[in-house]
C-alpha cells in the first residue's frame, strides 16, 4: 500500500472525527444559546418601567421579623432606623430573635424599642430553624398583621417602605419583594461588585420577569408576606437557602411574587472574597439542592399546565446563570478558533456574539438605573469574579468544600 492511500486515509478519518467533534460542539452550544436569549428577554422587558404610589391614608399592620447571631455592633441602629419610618407609628411592629447568641444582642434589640425573643434551643446558626421560631412566638402573641417583613439585622430600608409596601398589598399582591441595595460598596472591590450584581438582579431578573407577567426571585431580604399565607404554608426550617426553597413552594401554590422597586432596603456585602466564599458557598450548595429535588417536578408540571410562570422558574433551574455561562461560551470560542480549518468558523462567529451580548449586559443593566462612574470603574473586576465564582460552583457540585451556615462578619467590626 502506497503512501498516497495511507495519507488519503488518515486524512479521511480526522475529517470524520472532526466532523463528531464540530457536532459535539454545536450540542454543547445549544445551552449557550439558550441561556443568552433568556437573559435578554428579560433586558427587553426591563425596559419599561411602573410606578407605584405610597398609601396616603394606610391601614394595614405589619411586623418586622429579624433573625439575628452575635448582631450587637448593627441591630441597635437597625431598629431605631426602622422606629422613624413615615407610617403610623401604631400600625407596626418590630420583633428580634436573638439566636444563639453571646454578645449583647438581645440588649441592644430591646434598648432601641424592640419586642427581642432569645433562642438556645438547636438547631444553631440556622437562620430558616430561627425565623420558623420566631414565626411561632408571633403566631403565639395573637396580634394581627396584614403583613410580615424579613429584613436582616442590617438592613436599613427607606423612610416610606411600609407605604409602598401597603399600597402592594391594597393591590392584591400576596409576596412583595422590595429593591434590595448594597450600602456599602465603596468598602472594596467584593462590595462594588455586589452593588452592580444586586442592581443587574433587581432590574432584569425581578422588574423583567414581573413585566412578562411572571414572579420575581425571593432576595431573603426586604421582603413582604401576607399573614394569612406564611401562615398556611409555614417556614421551613432545615434549607442552607431559604428563600430560594420558599420561592418553589409558593409557585407551586399558584402565588407569584410581585417586585416593589420602590420599596428600597440596604444591607451590607461582605467586605473580603474569603467572607463572600463562605456565604456565597452556601448560597450554591442551597440552590443545587434545591434543583435535584424540584426542577424535575417545576418542568413536568409546567409543561402539563402550560404555565409559562412554572416554566420560567424550571428554566432559571436548568440555564447556567451568568458566570458559568460565559466561561462555557469563551471556551467555545477557543474550541471554534482552534477548528478554523475544519469548519469552525460558525461556530466561532456564533460565540463571538454570545461573548459581545454576556459583555454588553451589564453595562446596559448600568445605564438603564443611571449608576454612578465608580460602578463601571467595578466592572474591571468581573473577569475575576465571573472565574471565582464559577469555580467555587464546580467545587461545590463536586463536593469538595463542606458548607455551613456561617455569619458573615459586619464592617463595624472591621471600624469601617
Amino acid at each position: 500500500m502506497g503512501t498516497g492511500p495511507l495519507i488519503g486515509f488518515h486524512l479521511q478519518t480526522l475529517e470524520r472525527n472532526m466532523t463528531w467533534l464540530s457536532l459535539l460542539l454545536w450540542l454543547v452550544f445549544i445551552p449557550v444559546a439558550a441561556g443568552v436569549t433568556y437573559l435578554y428577554l428579560f433586558v427587553l422587558a426591563a425596559l419599561r418601567q411602573r410606578r407605584t404610589a405610597p398609601a396616603e391614608s394606610p391601614h394595614h399592620r405589619f411586623a418586622f421579623l429579624i433573625p439575628a447571631h452575635n448582631e450587637e455592633t448593627v441591630i441597635g441602629t437597625t431598629v431605631a432606623h426602622l422606629l422613624w419610618l413615615n407610617y403610623p407609628r401604631d400600625l407596626y411592629e418590630v420583633y428580634v430573635v436573638a439566636d444563639h447568641c453571646s454578645d449583647a444582642t438581645a440588649e441592644q434589640a430591646r434598648g432601641a424599642g424592640a419586642t427581642c425573643w432569645e433562642r438556645r434551643e438547636p438547631p444553631g446558626g440556622s437562620k430558616a430553624a430561627a425565623l420558623s421560631w420566631l414565626l411561632e412566638r408571633v403566631w403565639t402573641a395573637g396580634r394581627p398583621y396584614d403583613g410580615l417583613i424579613i429584613l436582616d439585622a442590617d438592613t436599613q430600608v427607606d423612610p416610606l417602605f411600609l407605604r409602598y409596601m401597603a399600597t402592594a398589598l391594597e393591590q392584591g399582591h400576596q409576596v412583595v419583594q422590595g429593591r434590595h441595595v448594597i450600602r456599602n460598596p465603596q468598602d472594596g472591590p467584593y462590595p462594588a461588585l455586589s452593588w452592580v450584581m444586586f442592581t443587574l438582579d433587581n432590574r432584569f431578573q425581578n422588574l423583567g420577569r414581573v413585566n412578562l407577567g411572571g414572579s420575581a426571585k425571593l432576595m431573603g431580604d426586604s421582603v413582604c408576606f401576607r399573614s394569612d399565607l406564611l401562615r398556611r404554608i409555614g417556614w421551613q426550617r432545615d434549607s442552607l437557602t431559604e428563600d430560594y426553597e420558599l420561592r418553589i413552594r409558593l409557585l407551586l401554590e399558584g402565588v407569584r411574587i410581585h417586585y416593589l422597586p420602590e420599596a428600597v432596603g440596604r444591607g451590607e456585602a461582605p467586605l473580603t472574597w474569603a467572607d463572600a466564599r463562605r456565604q456565597r458557598a452556601r448560597w450554591l450548595q442551597g440552590a443545587h439542592q434545591a434543583r435535584r429535588r424540584h426542577a424535575g417536578r417545576l418542568l413536568y408540571k409546567a409543561l402539563r399546565r402550560r404555565d409559562w410562570v412554572l416554566l420560567d422558574a424550571a428554566l432559571q433551574m436548568v440555564l447556567p446563570a451568568y458566570s458559568p455561562l460565559a466561561v462555557l461560551t469563551f471556551l467555545l470560542w477557543c474550541a471554534g478558533l482552534a477548528t478554523v480549518r475544519w469548519g469552525g468558523v460558525a461556530l466561532l462567529v456564533a460565540c463571538s456574539i454570545a461573548l459581545a451580548l454576556l459583555a454588553a449586559y451589564p453595562f446596559l443593566g448600568l445605564l438603564l438605573e443611571r449608576a454612578p462612574p465608580w460602578a463601571y470603574r467595578a466592572l474591571v473586576f468581573g473577569p475575576f469574579f465571573i472565574l471565582w465564582r464559577t469555580g467555587l460552583d464546580l467545587l461545590v457540585r463536586l463536593g469538595w468544600r463542606k458548607v455551613v451556615w456561617v455569619r458573615t462578619p459586619r464592617r463595624e467590626e472591621a471600624g469601617r
